[in-house]
């Protein structure tokens, strides 16, 4: 299956032999390092210090932020999200005088009424806060931050949970993106995993938004979800492809029931074979691609003119703890229990717990819990992940020249996989360039992951989604 633009980075090749044989687990890849690598010795004391640094350096590029809201109504089975089920939305009033007092304390360091270019909502479900929460959000951050006009300003969205009244709103709040969750369309699988969800009530939702002036609307799907087959995802595609999303996601499913307690409520004997997956994977990239949609990498597709298509174009395509990307050089500051910030050269994340996220707000306090604070080999190697993950290319003597190395000599513990798969045809490297061939663009996690240091030398608790 190949596509008709052989130097485009969207070109790609879907190997089956070679998928099936490089089949394993790893990580995404929103970060490097991974979050699992994040120490409880990055404390509060240390974020604090890069936001003060932050404030004194020139030049500030706007900031991206991120809020995790972690109410759901209900629980999908399949869900690994951090999230609290409730239909009290009291709770969220509590959680907003928190998110208030965090706003203010992180706020206070960087010292002016910042712009910001991105945002994003997510959760849990952001759509079970209440018009009047949502307003007072944006209120709180409107106060602390100024939002540039041609910002991205997106918000994840349920539709078993919205009107079109909180559509318009959303629209004027300034929210110009939405990422719809559908999963599936399939009755029996809906029921599997306990999300009913009609095929009228996204409809509607994505028609509000439309009218409401969204510029983008974004699908998510799930594939190897319980009775899913080759057929059933088929109808499940045609029908997502008749909502004519700009962007579509089809995430694999990662069934971790050890680690993700809901999901022990699926019955594993009902997911699909590992055949069968691969199958729907093959047919659902045939059936995006002849729809006109480009591949940008991993699991996600665009329409030609989107703002990721025509960034991978132009080789500014970026990755962050949102996905794709065309912001992610900027610092990311988030709020909310579990949030994961991105200040210079560091991570830090908040507690993952309701109880201890309150308690050190409640304290005066910022709720971090752990972080990283990277190195030169770090750096290096994020440059070198990023690239390929969101380019398919790498300039070795640009590497060479900002980082003051010598590519051979410094990745000569690497050489010998490079060479392999260079073999097998996953990529191609003359000294000069490492770019990503067609056939390995299905593989690129794997690729990346050669380049991990901390995977290979250190252990991790971690468990990792499947690579395809």
């Amino acid at each position: 299956m190949k596509t008709t633009q052989p130097f485009s980075p969207a070109h790609f090749e879907f190997d089956r032999e070679l998928i099936e044989r490089l089949d394993g687990a790893g990580p995404r890849y929103t970060s490097y390092p991974t979050a699992d690598r994040f120490t409880s010795n990055f404390s509060e004391s240390d974020y604090l210090l890069r936001l003060q640094q932050r404030r004194i350096g020139a030049n500030r590029r706007p900031l991206s932020l991120y809020v995790h809201i972690p109410f759901c109504n209900t629980v999908c089975f399949y869900c690994a999200c951090n999230k609290i089920i409730t239909k009290d939305k009291s709770k969220a009033d509590i959680y907003l005088d928190h998110l208030e007092k965090e706003i203010q304390l992180v706020a206070a360091q960087l010292g002016c009424r910042e712009k910001v270019i991105q945002l994003h909502f997510g959760g849990g479900t952001p759509t079970f806060l209440s018009d009047a929460q949502l307003e007072r959000l944006m209120a709180m951050l409107s106060e602390h931050f100024e939002f540039m006009p041609e910002g991205e300003y997106s918000i994840e969205i349920d539709p078993r949970k919205v009107s079109r009244e909180t559509m318009l709103k959303l629209a004027k709040f300034g929210f110009n993106r939405i990422s719809v969750g559908v999963q599936d369309f399939e009755p029996a699988v809906q029921k599997a995993v306990n999300r009913i969800q009609s095929e009228e009530e996204t409809r509607a939702v994505i028609e509000a938004g439309r009218e409401a002036g969204i510029q983008s609307v974004s699908l998510d799907l799930i594939y190897g979800l319980p009775l899913q087959t080759r057929e059933s995802m088929l109808r499940t595609l045609q029908k997502a492809l008749e909502l004519n999303p700009d962007r579509l996601a089809l995430y694999n499913y990662a069934h971790l029931p050890t680690v993700f307690m809901p999901q022990r409520r699926i019955h594993e004997a009902d997911l699909p074979s590992t055949s069968t997956k691969l199958d729907i994977l093959q047919d659902a990239v045939k059936m995006l691609t002849d729809a006109g949609y480009v591949f940008i990498g991993m699991d996600h597709f665009a329409k030609p003119d989107d703002e990721l298509a025509v960034a991978l174009r132009q080789g500014r395509l970026q990755r962050n703890f949102q996905g794709y990307s065309t912001h992610a050089d900027c610092d990311m500051l988030a709020f909310g229990v579990s949030a994961i910030s991105k200040v210079g050269s560091s991570y830090c994340q908040n507690d993952k717990t309701l109880d201890g996220y309150y308690a050190s707000l409640d304290a005066g306090k910022l709720p971090i819990v752990r972080g990283i604070t990277l190195d030169n080999d770090d750096l290096l190697r994020r440059t070198i992940i990023q690239g390929l993950m969101c380019r398919f290319a790498l300039s070795v003597e640009a590497i060479e020249e900002i980082f003051s190395i010598n590519f051979a000599q410094y990745f000569n513990e690497e050489m010998p996989q490079i060479r392999a798969f260079q073999h097998q045809g996953l990529l191609s490297f003359d000294g000069d360039f490492l770019m990503v061939e067609p056939k390995g663009r299905f593989l690129i996690r794997n690729i990346a992951m050669l380049f991990d240091r901390h995977l290979r030398e250190r252990q991790t608790h971690a468990r990792y989604s499947k690579t395809i």
